[in-house]
């Protein structure tokens, strides 16, 4: 699958089309919305040692990192929590791959709650605290509402577990559960107060990225109503459907770009942005209201498409007759964001 990578020369970011082997992971350049014949480059996994949650880049929270025995680094973006943790436990399995009893000890352990002895909940909110090596607080919407100083439950739990609070996702929701019953950190907007009704305590924490929560002693003085919030702003406060990596045409120069693609609904918009860029914006979106979305036949290349493109391509006519050409990596996953668009629209 597509995932951005960063450079080692110039430190910039490219997205690559990366392959799992055994002992290696393989990457390509895209040409022209095609994977070019021979790997741009290999990361052997001999040896090698990998860090997720990687929160070295405070603006790319969703980074493994991969460490080679000749202490090369190489960081890799993905597009979500789920995407990220299954690289990762992909990888460390090809990384084992000749020691199975580690493997099965990795998926024991995702599953396994053994709360550190002696733990100090007011030691993990001091921590949390700390302007240089503790949470970091950004503003966020929910509903139309805008809140200053949030965090996601997702970023909480992986930085639960970079602080080595936690060993697992499962160990650390229980740790934030246990923040947020004793009044250290509470829920802001509607998902993760309504989850905090539920009977079964592993459910009260939301281990997900739209999920907010905050300081409990933040001022509530921190949110703006839905009105004052700009409408392209409002765009962006929509549920997330889906979420991933595809290939677009570009409307003047008609050439094949990587980009990462989030479908919202209420309201429902599809947002598109550029992955090597430092910036969270888009780059471009549209309203689905009125769209139609339909797949393109993989023989020959359809009209209005440029380019020796791989295939598997759909395309979106907007209700303004703009026309989208987009290129998904699998034909199943092709049938997967036309089956998510189509309710929208």
């Amino acid at each position: 699958g597509f995932l951005p990578l960063q450079g080692h020369v110039v430190r910039n970011w490219k997205v690559r089309w990366f392959v799992l082997l055994q002992d290696k992971l393989l990457y390509y350049k895209i040409e022209g919305g095609k994977k070019e014949p021979s790997p741009k480059g290999r990361i052997l996994l001999d040896g090698c040692t990998i860090t997720c949650p990687c929160l070295e880049y405070e603006n790319r929270p969703l980074l493994i990192k991969l460490k080679t025995k000749t202490n090369t680094d190489y960081f890799l973006e993905c597009c979500s929590r789920e995407e990220r943790d299954s690289w990762a436990l992909d990888i460390t399995g090809a990384i084992h791959a000749g020691h199975p009893v580690q493997v099965q000890e990795l998926h024991k352990m995702k599953n396994s709650f053994k709360l550190l002895e002696n733990i100090s909940l007011h030691n993990i909110v001091e921590r949390m605290y700390d302007s240089s090596t503790g949470i970091k607080l950004t503003r966020n919407l929910d509903q139309g509402n805008r809140y200053k100083e949030t965090f996601t439950g997702s970023s909480l739990v992986d930085w639960l577990i970079s602080n080595s609070f936690a060993v697992s996702r499962f160990e650390a929701v229980t740790l934030a559960s246990m923040l947020m019953d004793e009044n250290f950190i509470r829920p802001v907007g509607v998902r993760s107060t309504e989850a905090t009704r539920s009977s079964d305590p592993s459910e009260k924490f939301l281990d997900d990225s739209t999920a907010l929560y905050m300081f409990a002693e933040s001022s509530k003085k921190n949110t703006t109503s839905k009105e004052e919030v700009h409408f392209n702003i409002s765009e962006l406060s929509g549920t997330i459907v889906k979420q991933g990596f595809l290939v677009k045409q570009g409307h003047k120069r008609k050439n094949w770009k990587v980009r990462k693609f989030v479908l919202r609904a209420d309201p429902a918009f599809l947002h598109y942005y550029d992955p090597t860029k430092e910036d969270n914006k888009p780059v471009g979106g549209f309203s689905l209201r009125g769209c139609l979305v339909s797949a393109l036949e993989d023989n020959g290349v359809p009209a209005g498409v440029k380019g020796n493109v791989q295939g598997n391509l759909f395309k979106i006519i907007t209700k303004n007759d703009i026309h989208y050409y987009i290129q998904a990596s699998s034909k199943a996953e092709r049938v997967q964001w036309i089956e998510a668009i189509k309710p929208l629209t």
